[in-house]
């Protein structure tokens, strides 16, 4: 696969988007000789071309036959498929997931009963303190898992943490 730097992959993102694949004007900000030295590296991978400019269009230059834009190839826009399909594959890939039998898949089984869990009972089926029990529901399920906790201060039993699945 064709290796491109982050500023041609915004180019060429961003001219996916627009009407007739639309190169310009670029989303980047580039100083001086930077600007044709992407744009020309682009077009000799076939990934933008050269085409003539209606009056609608930014121009990229003047030629003979008159003015002329860039916008995004076939190839550019399966580079750019590309890219989106192995962040899509990256991001499941690190998608934390509970082991098995662990304690964290035994704490969110107790969070899943009808009735939740108290910070006292999860306390002592764990043997943790207080805090620990309020850390590991705010940052290892909450935060890292994104899992829908709810706490509630229900008279009789403390704080209960729930975690409430449809059906």
């Amino acid at each position: 696969m064709t290796k491109l730097s982050d500023t041609q992959l915004v180019i060429l993102s961003a001219a996916a988007g627009r009407p007739k694949g639309r190169v310009l004007p670029l989303t980047v900000a580039l100083k001086g000789a930077a600007v044709g030295k992407v744009v020309d590296s682009l077009i000799a991978k076939g990934l933008i071309e050269e085409t003539p400019a209606t009056a609608k269009d930014a121009r990229w230059r003047d030629a003979e036959d008159g003015a002329v834009t860039l916008r995004i190839t076939r190839a550019g826009i399966k580079i750019i498929n590309a890219e989106a399909a192995d962040e899509d594959a990256a991001a499941e890939t690190t998608t934390p997931r509970t082991r098995e039998g662990s304690k964290q898949a035994k704490l969110i089984e107790m969070l899943k009963r009808p009735q939740g869990a108290s910070i006292a009972e999860i306390a002592e089926t764990f043997k943790w303190a207080g805090h620990t029990v309020r850390g590991v529901v705010a940052e290892a399920l909450k935060k890292k898992l994104g899992l829908a906790v709810t706490s509630e201060k229900i008279e009789g039993r403390g704080r209960v943490y729930a975690i409430r699945t449809e059906g």
